[in-house]
């Protein structure tokens, strides 16, 4: 049973709430649209891209502070172990459902709590998934256990200090950002073309426009 002292509660609380306040900024950025998520994969639309890279930056930068002036003890944060085969595969079986689904598990929640259709059938498929995978645990956790087990950092990999790997991450991310626009415009044409006037709206939807010469 979870122990009913004060800090757990408090814990819990605060983090039911930043739960809830992430949705919310998820569903007000967008995120809560599965055609605005699929839209990446076909370069039309690469928000999701830049958002999610301006998380990593700036989580990434925040902790570089923290740990230079002793806020955080590295070794107190847990890091998933690096199994890398299995993770590779796992990450070809998300990105394949997101490419299909148009959500990704987090999204899929924030668009069901709007009571869209195609977020809960896909949730209902995470579910399934969830429940799949532990009735084929005996078969696939061997693979899925595999790779050491050892967690791994990038900057260990190359053998660099955390900060240099820090800014060369950001600098990344800032090419990134730009050829993220460049695609964007190239696909567009150059120019976003203004929204059409609502058809149902009738001959009031022109009543504002210019005059035109026959």
């Amino acid at each position: 049973m979870m122990p009913l002292h004060p800090s757990t509660w408090l814990s819990y609380t605060f983090a039911i709430l930043a739960g809830f306040a992430f949705g919310f900024v998820l569903e007000r950025a967008g995120f809560g649209s599965s055609r605005k998520l699929a839209a990446q994969f076909y370069l039309r639309d690469l928000t999701v891209l830049k958002v999610m890279f301006t998380a990593i930056v700036t989580a990434m930068l925040g902790l570089a502070v923290l740990r230079a002036v002793g806020f955080v003890d590295w070794e107190a944060v847990y890091v998933n172990p690096t199994n890398l085969g299995p993770q590779v595969v796992g990450g070809l079986i998300f990105g394949a459902g997101f490419v299909v689904g148009g959500y990704c598990p987090g999204t899929c929640i924030v668009a069901a709590a709007t009571g869209k259709v195609d977020a809960i059938v896909f949730l209902g498929g995470v579910m399934a998934g969830i429940l799949g995978f532990s009735a084929a645990w005996p078969w696939v956790g061997g693979f899925a256990s595999s790779g050491g087990g050892q967690r791994q950092f990038v900057y260990e990999w190359l053998h660099l200090s955390y900060g240099v790997v820090a800014i060369l991450v950001t600098l990344m991310a800032l090419g990134m950002f730009a050829g993220a626009e460049w695609i964007e415009k190239k696909l567009r044409g150059g120019t976003i073309a203004p929204p059409r006037a609502d058809a149902s709206a009738g001959p009031a939807a022109d009543a504002g426009a210019a005059p035109t010469k026959a």
